[in-house]
């Protein structure tokens, strides 16, 4: 009997590694200020690339030079493909410029305060059966002074403005269709194309790194503001990929929101690799058997670690409380500035309008502005990629070179916000 159930749970342990979703994703990020701000490694433009979260490429409007930040983007992309970036981001350098100064006089906004336009787009992929991608996800947004501005509805082929200042944006984006279809057809198809094949350059890297990066798991616990209540946190770090499962076991059962299972976002760290908490609230008295389970694709089998019954008291809170409070302080300025950056590089997609590597989206009149930026400088992967796979924009104009979105509408005056 005893065998039976041991031998039950290992098949249903590996089903459960199994059944964890793998899912990879492809975003470009522009971040761009209305003017310079005086702080080393704060740039007015920033661009980059990243590969489930892995930064794979950076420009800034310093150096204005697109790099490679993985060994393998460097060693399986030619010169030509980092050109072409690079004249790519310049170009959406200035289409933010523009766009910016758009936007602060449509907002009656002077320069006096420092103004950040951010656009992020990609998208995300689970593999099939046969080991082909199937496209789960895609995003095309935009923000402005960190407030949401204006996306892409990819299900409807429409612009979401949920503020009235973008309004005239989504009019005149959705006047033109053919936009609409370029933006979709670059989500589901094109990003998909260049997401799997960054995902092949870097296979080997990423699978060993998969390997050596395995959550630990730690069960903390601490007091709450009521006096006969614990707050019980299941916290696992340091895993890659990011998909994982984590439980919080009650006498060997699973317990759910239902019973009060408060789940926390899956976060980066700053090797590469992931965190995540479960918290729930416990009576101070409970003696029940708490557990902590965490399963991966790193790890042969779950990985379960017991909950000792310790908790942090009032007297130890306060300490907790001033390096909590230091902590959180330096995160605020790891926020300020990573919104910084992450604006910044918003700004790069718009630029590239020629086929250069990431939007090729000019049609010889200039870059465009905000009336047009839905489709006006995205991250085309396949257009930087060689010249054996150019193929034709919207427009009919060829997008080699570009692994941003390629769209040569979006580079004139109608384009513009």
């Amino acid at each position: 009997m005893s065998r039976t159930v041991v031998f039950a749970f290992c098949v249903l342990s590996a089903t459960a590694i199994q059944q964890i979703p793998e899912r990879h994703s492809l975003y470009y990020v522009y971040t761009a200020m209305s003017k310079p701000v005086a702080a080393p490694g704060i740039f007015e433009f920033v661009a980059m690339g990243l590969l489930d979260d892995r930064q794979i490429d950076y420009y800034n409007s310093r150096d204005k030079v697109k790099v490679p930040k993985q060994d393998w983007m460097k060693e399986r992309n030619t010169k030509d493909y980092w050109n072409k970036g690079t004249q790519s981001r310049r170009s959406k350098e200035q289409w933010f410029k523009v766009n910016i100064n758009i936007l602060m006089e449509r907002m009656k906004q002077n320069n006096s305060d420092i103004h950040v336009l951010q656009w992020r787009h990609g998208c995300e992929i689970e593999p099939w059966a046969d080991g082909k991608p199937k496209f789960m996800k895609g995003v095309d947004e935009y923000s402005y002074d960190g407030r949401d501005f204006l996306s892409f509805d990819d299900s409807n082929s429409q612009w979401v403005a949920p503020t009235s200042a973008a309004v005239p944006t989504k009019q005149k984006w959705d006047g033109v269709p053919i936009l609409n279809q370029y933006t979709k057809g670059y989500l589901e198809s094109e990003c998909v194309d260049w997401l799997s094949k960054f995902m092949k350059y870097g296979e080997k890297e990423l699978e060993m790194f998969a390997k050596d990066s395995a959550p630990r798991v730690y069960p903390l616990a601490k007091k709450t503001s009521s006096p006969d209540k614990l707050l019980l946190t299941c916290f696992a770090t340091g895993f890659y990929p990011k998909d994982i499962l984590l439980n919080i076991k009650k006498d060997k059962i699973t317990l759910t929101e239902a019973d009060g299972v408060q789940t926390g976002d899956v976060l980066p760290n700053g090797d590469n690799t992931h965190q995540l908490r479960k918290s729930v609230e416990i009576p101070e008295s409970d003696r029940a058997e708490y557990e902590c389970e965490v399963i991966h694709r790193s790890l042969e089998k779950p990985v379960i670690v017991k909950w000792d019954g310790s908790y942090a008291t009032n007297q130890g809170q306060g300490i907790l409380g001033i390096i909590l409070g230091i902590i959180v302080v330096l995160i605020i300025i790891g926020l300020i500035v990573g919104i910084v950056i992450y604006k910044r590089r918003i700004i790069g997609k718009y630029a590239d309008a020629n086929g250069t590597g990431e939007n090729a989206k000019t049609n010889g009149t200039g870059h465009s502005s905000f009336a047009g930026l839905d489709s006006a400088g995205r991250d085309n992967p396949k257009d930087q990629d060689s010249a054996s796979s150019q193929r034709s924009t919207d427009s009919g104009q060829g997008s080699a070179g570009s692994d941003e979105t390629s769209n040569p509408l979006l580079h004139n005056e109608a384009d513009n916000v």
